[in-house]
């Protein structure tokens, strides 16, 4: 067992659910699903990359594994483990049994009048693969043969990764949809205090992994979060890091301030739409890329 059964608890309260045998994997309905089945809107992966949101199954493999404790995570950080200890699920298992769950979860929208009924038959087979829950999915000793679960099921994937565990990015044999690494500071002072490394390496693992991203076949992304006071600075040195890594596509996005990170960070640590849109706009003048697309209501824009 991964977790203790309370935190198992605590997180099932908060609208996870648990799969496999082992506690370490586990879906949970993202709040776009929702609001995309009761025809209230769509998550900005629809708007800038064509997932739709009704059939996106929101998962990770790795719940209490990461190498950082992220000022901005929502996330519980009290149970996070650094490596990974003792069994684990297959990939198949974790899969069936997740689409389950998002199935059992969704249920109750059926006896909702609001609900779109076409969009509500196609969600119970989704199409796209958010693995990005919580922790850090590269951890998972399987992770690759999730992925080429997921491909022989017909879905994209979208993997969101820390870059601290740059071996295994380099030798992923088979690639997610998208690939994404995540860039919250522009030098090694300001990624020690926001991002707080559980490990020596952590600054020069990044830097490893973004040179590395450079070599994937598939698309690639680069997710800022930004932090209000805490990271939104020297744009430049952002430029850098995202031309050495030279992904498909940027994303700058603004800290929310929602879960766990409510006791560590306050409403003054997020950003407007226009401070994350003005951000963006210096960032991509030192990257060569522009903004291409926005949504307001997630305060996120997407350079190219």
């Amino acid at each position: 067992m991964s977790l203790t059964k309370e935190a198992q608890k605590k997180l099932e309260y908060s609208g996870y659910r648990f799969v496999g045998q082992h506690g370490h994997a586990a879906a949970k309905i993202c709040h776009w699903t929702k609001q995309s089945i009761l025809d209230k809107g769509v998550c900005y992966k629809e708007k800038f990359y064509g997932v739709k949101s009704h059939r996106c199954l929101q998962m990770s493999p790795a719940v209490p594994y990461c190498q950082q404790e992220c000022e901005f995570c929502w996330r519980d950080l009290s149970y996070t483990k650094t490596e990974w200890k003792g069994e684990y699920d297959d990939p198949k298992t974790i899969i069936d049994e997740a689409i389950k769950a998002q199935n059992n979860l969704l249920c109750g929208f059926f006896g909702n009048d609001k609900a779109n009924r076409e969009k509500l038959e196609e969600s119970k087979t989704p199409t796209n693969a958010a693995i990005s829950l919580a922790g850090e999915p590269t951890l998972y000793p399987e992770i690759d043969e999730l992925i080429a679960e997921f491909n022989r099921r017909n879905f994209t994937t979208f993997l969101v990764s820390n870059g601290q565990y740059v071996e295994k990015l380099k030798n992923l044999e088979t690639e997610p949809y998208q690939l994404y690494l995540s860039l919250d500071a522009p030098s090694k002072k300001i990624y020690d205090d926001v991002c707080n490394p559980q490990i020596k390496e952590g600054w020069m693992n990044l830097n490893e992994s973004l040179e590395t991203l450079a070599s994937f076949n598939s698309r690639t992304c680069i997710r800022t979060t930004c932090v209000k006071g805490k990271n939104m600075e020297n744009p430049e040195e952002y430029g850098n890091l995202i031309k050495k890594a030279d992904p498909t596509f940027v994303e700058i996005k603004a800290y929310m301030c929602v879960g766990s990170s409510r006791e560590r960070l306050t409403l003054d640590n997020m950003p407007s739409f226009d401070e994350v849109k003005e951000f963006a706009r210096k960032i991509g003048e030192h990257c060569g890329k522009e903004i291409v697309n926005e949504s307001e209501i997630s305060r996120v824009v997407l350079l190219q």
